[in-house]
């Protein structure tokens, strides 16, 4: 029966990670070979090899539960199981093509359309964050462990927001006008913002694009759940993981707890005016 994970489930797939996160390695020593999904949507080698570890791993610990990969979709089959994995084997492909050192490898289940668990490994700098929603998150690096909490930060002018290193958005720049934010972090890949938020070195995300795909938002999202943050959409709505649809539809938005509420009727607004909400009306 499918249900939430033991610790000794968390600790191999942090291990399956770990071992992709190896083979992404290897070809960053070598130096990418690019391919285009479309023109604003690079592959490498190294997607391909670590969405096939971590699949194959996957298959072998939980024979039962269902796989959405990035690499290889098959959402129709994956999400008719009670619990389903997505994932990211090369979250920020356009950094790790620039060797900034700003990607991931990301692994998130979802329980009945509920995120539940997220596993973000950033092999550069040798973190890994592990979150349950709403019980925890901790980073593992150089060797120790830390348990992992949000910012008590309330204020909007006080926070830090992290934006996209490759493809900040207009609205984000009116948003943080709006809220007198005058902090902002670039980053890439999801799972790193989100992490950097976990860790009190930011406070807000907001993406208000439907571009990016729910295995950029399973993984995450548990984790800033477990650390005590908020991940909902651009209009304050949960998102379902039981869709078929695999797009972020109504765009992210990240936040620690103390800010939220100050901060979502802005980012509603914009988002509305933007039209990414929609599509949640269709």
């Amino acid at each position: 029966m499918s249900r939430r994970l033991n610790e000794s489930e968390r600790d191999a797939v942090e291990a399956l990670v770990r071992e992709a996160a190896e083979l992404v390695m290897q070809v960053y020593a070598e130096g990418p070979e690019v391919e285009y999904k479309s023109p604003r949507d690079p592959v490498t080698k190294a997607d391909k090899l670590a969405n096939a570890h971590i699949v194959a791993g996957l298959k072998s610990l939980f024979p039962e539960d269902g796989i959405v990969a990035e690499e290889s979709v098959d959402a129709s089959e994956a999400l008719k199981s009670d619990r389903v994995w997505f994932v990211d084997p090369l979250d920020g492909t356009k950094e790790f093509i620039a060797k900034n050192g700003e990607f991931a490898v990301m692994v998130g289940a979802a329980l009945n359309g509920e995120s539940i668990f997220g596993c973000v490994y950033q092999p550069v700098k040798d973190k890994m964050y592990i979150g349950v929603s709403e019980e925890f998150a901790i980073l593992r690096s150089g060797g120790e462990t830390r348990e992992l909490n949000v910012s008590a930060k309330s204020e909007p002018a006080t926070l830090a927001l992290v934006v996209s290193r490759s493809h900040r958005a207009a609205t984000v720049d009116e948003i943080a006008n709006e809220l007198n934010i005058t902090t902002i972090r670039p980053s890439g890949s999801v799972g790193l913002k989100v992490g950097l938020i976990a860790e009190q070195e930011a406070d807000f995300y907001v993406h208000l694009s439907d571009r990016s795909s729910l295995w950029d938002s399973c993984g995450p999202e548990a984790i800033l759940r477990g650390a005590g943050g908020i991940f909902k959409r651009g209009d304050g709505s949960t998102y379902d993981y039981r869709t078929t649809d695999l797009r972020t539809r109504g765009g992210i938005l990240a936040c620690n707890g103390a800010a939220y509420e100050a901060v979502l009727p802005t980012v509603t607004r914009v988002a509305q005016a933007s039209g990414i909400l929609d599509s949640l009306k269709e």
